[in-house]
C-alpha cells in the first residue's frame, strides 16, 4: 500500500514539473534578457554607473569646501565635536559670547537655538537644502555641505532663515539630553582650547 502511494506521488509530481517547465523556462528566459538589457544600458556611452565610493569621496570635498569657508576655529570644532556654534545677532551687534542666544549646527538635524549664560534650550528650527546634482541628485546632501548651507544660511540672513524655517519646541527631533551634553563637550572644547592657545603664546 505505502510502496503504490509513494510511486503515485512521484508519477504526480514528475507530471507536475512536465506541464510547469514550459512555463518557468520561459520565465528564467525573460529574466536573463533584462539582465542582458540592464548591462548593455549600463555600458552606453553617458551612462554613470554606480559608484560605491562616491558618498565617501563627496562627504570628503564637503569637509574642505566647510574648511575653507569658516574660521579655524570653527573648523576645529566641528572637526572634533561634530557640530558647529554659532552665535546669534549675527549683523546687527558683534558676536560673541555676550550673544544673548547661539544655535547649534548639526549634520541634517534642526539648528537648535539656546541661551549661552544659562545652557537653557529655546527652539529647534528645522530647514532642508536638497541635492539638486546630476545624475545622483538625492533628497541628502552630504553631511558636511548640509552644516555648510545651514551655516552660510544663518549668517548671511539670520531673520530670514529663521522667519522660513518651521518651527519647534525642544526635543521634537533631537533629544534634550544629548543637546545639553553637547553642550557641556563644547564648554570643555573651548577650555582646552583657551588654554593650549595659552601654552603657545607663552612659549613663543
Amino acid at each position: 500500500m505505502a510502496l503504490a502511494l509513494g510511486t503515485a506521488a512521484v508519477v504526480l509530481v514528475v507530471l507536475l514539473w512536465e506541464l510547469a517547465r514550459p512555463r518557468a523556462i520561459g520565465a528564467l528566459g525573460h529574466v536573463r534578457a533584462r539582465l542582458q538589457r540592464l548591462r548593455a544600458r549600463s555600458r552606453a556611452p553617458g551612462v554613470v554607473g554606480y559608484d560605491p565610493g562616491r558618498e565617501r569621496r563627496a562627504e570628503q570635498r564637503a569637509r574642505e569646501l566647510l574648511r575653507s569657508c569658516v574660521e579655524a576655529r570653527d573648523w576645529a570644532m566641528y572637526r572634533d565635536l561634530g557640530f558647529l556654534r554659532v552665535w546669534g545677532g549675527v549683523g546687527e551687534r558683534s558676536p560673541g559670547a555676550g550673544s544673548p542666544y547661539a544655535y547649534l549646527i548639526y549634520p541634517h538635524r534642526p539648528i537648535v537655538a539656546y541661551v549661552p549664560q544659562t545652557g537653557a534650550l529655546l527652539n529647534e528650527y528645522c530647514v532642508a537644502f536638497p541635492d539638486h546634482s546630476r545624475p545622483y541628485g538625492s533628497a541628502r546632501l552630504p553631511d558636511s555641505d548640509d552644516v555648510l548651507a545651514k551655516w552660510m544660511a544663518l549668517t548671511a540672513d539670520e531673520r530670514r532663515l529663521i522667519e522660513e524655517a518651521n518651527m519647534h519646541l525642544p526635543g521634537r527631533q533631537i533629544d534634550p539630553d544629548r543637546i545639553r551634553r553637547d553642550l557641556v563637550r563644547l564648554a570643555r572644547w573651548e577650555r582646552e582650547s583657551d588654554d593650549g592657545a595659552t601654552d603657545i603664546v607663552r612659549a613663543a
